[in-house]
């Protein structure tokens, strides 16, 4: 069952046609079409799409249209974001519609996937599979996922909110401790539930979520979510769009007085009769049993692969797969070939990943070498899951109008120059690398063990690309820490920043993101010392050149959509 409704698409269509006779202002329009998922891109005339996939689930059916659309309107291909959505970038206006319709018709929306909205629903895309959860939370993300979808207060926000549900692998896979709302599975007396957050976030002022509540049973989620909503709605900034999130209408009037507007909404929402949970139909688990053990002789690199790629389910004799997507880029041909073999090996779905990858689930131990062959054979055996040579990346200015610069450039450097040192990513286990075109940190860079945020700096009048470098960032089981500032490095140097600082931390022996709050700012600074000093006379010419382009560096003034 979808979250597609084809008026969504109509009504798309009337406001499109009601703006271009010029009925609609720009304004009203730009508002309409971010709420709708279809988001202006620095170069004119040209749209992000923005799929959402609550929990990143995607049926083999969902697989072939995204397909259709990256092959007819997206070049090519797909991007997985850092929220398990898939966009499409440089699609024409007028194709919009035609795009809307494809995925509608395979139950995918675009419905309050952008804008001021409840945003996509993240979840661990091990949920139902994982060793230590207390329960399958799935059943749960897309129960709430359905009821604030079209919902009263949803797409009327003074912001952004972003709402994440998880806890099943003994940490924080979902990230709740930076989105705007959050649950986390929990047990209470035998009885499942979940520990509620609020108010976390990245960009400009982190925020680590405060706790509201220790556990609400799984009887009282929706009404805990509408009240979080509720209370947002009301009592958010709509004058300031820059301090326009919960985490700022928090800090604000303080973590007592938010606890009382959540309470008081609890009891009105109580005393209005209450909102029943409505847990949807879930699909019905294919029938499965572990296979005989299979005569096959493994590939070459399989052995390499597996490594970081499989992982063992709770389900004897079966794993969950990482693909690892680089940059989160896929191919339409790539999402054809996933949509055969989630029937073939798997059970009939993939996840998408917050780390930009793509999971498949329920392959029987015995079939695994059979499927490194077939994902070999469409490009997606690529080894390294999830381990710092997987680089996160926004897509930056390549098509952004708020990013300062070419981050996915960055990304794609650094990726090949790590795919050609795995002696580098074998020792430095522990940790990942993230980056931002800007400080909205859509890349996620402040949680990155080492994180690379876009910036610039003047040369005799002229710009001049670099990145902010941030350490210590990453996701625990009981909160979040945000990385430290140690150096603003020219773009053309952070190959040679990012070297020095695995060769510090392997030396150290670091084992996790938390090696970096053990060593001194002053240390870490003289490390990257060097590498930040530049003057007009030490420039050189590619200094004034982003990594990915080949002219010369500037500085776009455009107003985001982000907070249009």
């Amino acid at each position: 069952m979808g979250f597609a409704r084809h008026e969504d698409v109509d009504l798309f269509v009337q406001r499109l046609e009601a703006f271009e006779r010029g009925e609609l202002s720009p304004d009203d329009w730009r508002s309409f079409r971010l709420l709708n998922g279809v988001y202006g891109q620095r170069q004119d005339g040209y749209q992000m799409v923005r799929a959402k996939l609550p929990a990143g689930i995607a049926t083999p059916a969902q697989l072939e249209a995204l397909a259709e659309v990256a092959e007819k309107f997206g070049h090519g291909k797909g991007h997985v974001t850092t929220r398990q959505n898939v966009q499409y970038h440089f699609v024409q206006l007028s194709d919009t519609e035609a795009a809307l319709r494809i995925l509608a018709d395979a139950g995918i929306t675009t419905k309050e996937a952008c804008g001021h909205s409840v945003r996509n629903w993240t979840c661990c895309p091990f949920a139902g599979v994982a060793k230590d959860e207390p329960f399958d939370p799935t059943p749960y993300v897309d129960a709430l996922a359905r009821h604030l979808l079209r919902g009263k207060y949803s797409s009327t926000l003074p912001r952004k909110l972003k709402p994440s549900l998880g806890g099943c692998c003994g940490t924080d896979c979902s990230q709740a401790f930076i989105n705007d709302l959050g649950f986390l599975a929990r047990t209470k007396d035998g009885q499942p539930g979940f520990q509620l957050l609020a108010g976390g976030g990245l960009s400009t002022l982190r925020r680590e979520a405060m706790l509201v509540e220790e556990f609400v049973p799984v009887a009282e989620l929706a009404e805990a979510a509408d009240a979080i909503v509720r209370v947002f709605h009301r009592i958010g900034n709509r004058n300031n769009k820059a301090k326009a999130r919960l985490k700022w209408a928090i800090d604000k009037i303080g973590k007592d007085a938010f606890l009382a507007e959540y309470r008081a909404e609890r009891e009105k929402i109580r005393a209005e009769g209450g909102v029943p949970l409505v847990i949807p139909p879930q699909p019905t688990p294919p029938a499965r049993r572990t296979l005989l053990s299979q005569v096959q002789q493994p590939d070459e690199g399989y052995a390499e692969w597996a490594a970081d790629s499989v992982r063992p389910q709770k389900q004897a004799g079966f794993s969950a797969i990482v693909i690892r997507l680089p940059l989160g880029d896929i191919t339409a041909a790539q999402l054809r070939a996933l949509a055969q073999l989630a029937v073939q090996y798997g059970e009939g779905e993939v996840r998408l990943t917050n780390e930009q990858n793509i999971v498949l689930r329920w392959v029987p131990n015995a079939r695994l070498p059979s499927l490194h062959r077939e994902l070999a054979a469409i490009g997606l055996a690529r080894i390294g899951a999830n381990t710092l040579a997987d680089v996160t990346s926004c897509p930056g200015a390549t098509s952004c109008k708020l990013a300062v610069t070419s981050s996915k450039g960055l990304a794609g450097v650094l990726t090949e120059m790590l795919d050609r040192r795995p002696d580098l990513v074998r020792s430095a286990k522990g940790l990942d690398i993230k980056i931002s075109g800007c400080p909205h940190g859509c890349g996620q860079h402040y949680i990155g063990g080492i994180g690379f945020q876009g910036g610039m700096r003047k040369l005799a009048g002229k710009a001049a690309p670099l990145y902010l470098v941030y350490v210590g960032g990453g996701i625990r089981a009981t909160g979040a820490d945000f990385g430290r500032l140690v150096g603003k490095v020219p773009a053309r140097r952070v190959g040679q920043a990012l070297e020095r600082m695995l060769d510090f931390y392997i030396a150290g022996g670091g084992t996790s993101h938390a090696f970096w709050a053990d060593v001194s700012l002053d240390k870490l600074r003289e490390l990257l010392a060097d590498l930040s000093q530049i003057d007009e006379a030490t420039a050189t010419d590619e200094d004034f050149v982003d990594i990915g382009e080949s002219r010369a560096f500037e500085i776009v003034n455009q107003e985001g959509e982000c907070a249009a």
